[in-house]
């Protein structure tokens, strides 16, 4: 970037960034050590340093590189450690931050403002050995939703330059909490993830036009003050079950509830009972009464348009064995994928922990509980003698109808 010689951002010249580590020695050993590895000295213009001389800049701390651009400027990349607080951090307008490893919030907040005139970019690399940070909350979960925070996982097999025997060797004297953080780059708490099995980059999958054949039924967990959470599932030939769409809202009547979904499913072309309803799953507590009203949830739901059904299996450990199995089922193929736009789903996912007890932490947990509900639903997978005859029924009745499968 600071060359001016990005494969695929836009480049610009004169370009002014940041990298931020702990602290000055670890910025010294680390970062500093690197990017003087990435220049040919041929692109310095110069070297300012805080400590040491330019002459030998890598047994000194630097203050800042300066960096012919190929566009004729010159950029500039300073050297920052959070040790210095964030008000060392004010004033600057910058086109890019590194942090190597984690930084404190303020710092990382500061650092936000540093590149907002120049609409400038954050990267950070990082092991997460803190625990469930705000890195966790606001760049894992992105739980502002917001559309330009991005995140991927790497492990140490993704790193051709580690030789393969030492990592088997320190491998196998770590335990899982430390493999899951050190080598795979997860978050752990001392209870673990409820559902270890998901992959966001394996189990959510970009929307596609679901066949009309494939919708199967909709599940809602209530919500008046906490959030209603609803979502319609399709499962295909094969038994994969898909989740297709989403409707995730708090502090907001039925009739508003009953509305969207609705919406929704008018939108998917979804199915009605004989009675011109869309039929549901939902919790059972929506048989209870409203204070607002002598109904109660169920029937208010009927009122509106959705013929709810509150029987459903609310065991919690075979519920959640169930979710386990689809997530990856013995032949360790998935029979569930999750639309991306259902974003509230996939962030519980990736925030349910165990809690004492072998308990789930009960919090932030709605959109699951139906995500259950729907999956106890389900007949038991068939065998495959079994799976062979569905399929073969379902492809003679498309022969019939004079439809090909693609």
């Amino acid at each position: 970037m600071a060359r001016g010689i990005h494969p695929y951002k836009p480049n610009k010249p004169n370009v002014h960034g940041w990298v931020v580590s702990l602290s000055r020695e670890v910025g010294r050993d680390v970062a500093q050590s690197k990017v003087l590895s990435y220049l040919n000295p041929e692109w310095i213009k110069d070297i300012v340093m805080i400590s040491g001389s330019s002459q030998n800049p890598s047994s000194g701390i630097i203050d800042f590189i300066n960096i012919y651009n190929v566009f004729g400027g010159v950029s500039k990349i300073g050297f920052k450690s959070c040790e210095m607080g964030r008000d060392k951090f004010a004033g600057a307008s910058l086109d890019f931050v590194w942090f190597d490893e984690e930084p404190p919030f303020d710092i990382y907040q500061e650092c936000r403002m540093r590149v907002l005139d120049r609409s400038g970019e954050i990267f950070g690399t990082m092991t997460p050995l803190l625990g469930l940070t705000w890195v966790y909350n606001i760049i894992y979960l992105n739980e502002q939703q917001d559309p330009n925070i991005w995140h991927i996982f790497m492990e140490w097999g993704d790193n051709p330059y580690l030789d393969k025997t030492e990592v088997d060797i320190l491998t196998r004297t770590m335990t899982v909490q430390e493999l899951d953080s050190r080598r795979y780059g997860k978050f752990i708490n001392l209870g673990g993830m409820v559902y270890s099995e998901f992959d966001q980059n394996i189990h959510v999958i970009q929307p596609f036009d679901v066949p009309k054949e494939w919708y199967n039924n909709i599940s809602i967990d209530p919500g008046l003050n906490n959030p209603l959470s609803c979502h319609w599932y399709a499962v295909d030939y094969d038994e994969i079950v898909y989740v297709i769409a989403e409707h995730y809202h708090a502090g907001k009547d039925i009739v508003y509830h009953s509305n969207q979904i609705k919406d929704i499913c008018d939108s998917l072309g979804w199915h009605k009972d004989c009675s011109g309803r869309y039929s549901a799953l939902i919790d059972s507590a929506a048989n209870q009464r409203t204070l607002a009203s002598s109904k109660n949830v169920a029937d208010l739901f009927f009122d509106n348009g959705i013929a709810v059904n509150t029987k459903v299996n609310k065991d919690l450990f075979a519920g959640i064995n169930t979710v386990k199995r689809y997530l990856s089922n013995s032949q360790n193929r998935p029979q569930i994928f999750i639309f991306s736009n259902c974003v509230n789903l996939i962030r519980e996912f990736k925030s349910y922990w165990w809690g004492k007890g072998d308990v789930p932490q009960k919090k932030d947990d709605h959109a699951l509980d139906e995500l259950r509900y729907f999956l106890m639903s389900r007949p038991n997978p068939p065998k495959e003698e079994q799976r062979q005859n569905i399929l073969a029924q379902h492809k003679n009745k498309l022969i019939r109808k004079g439809r090909k499968r693609v």
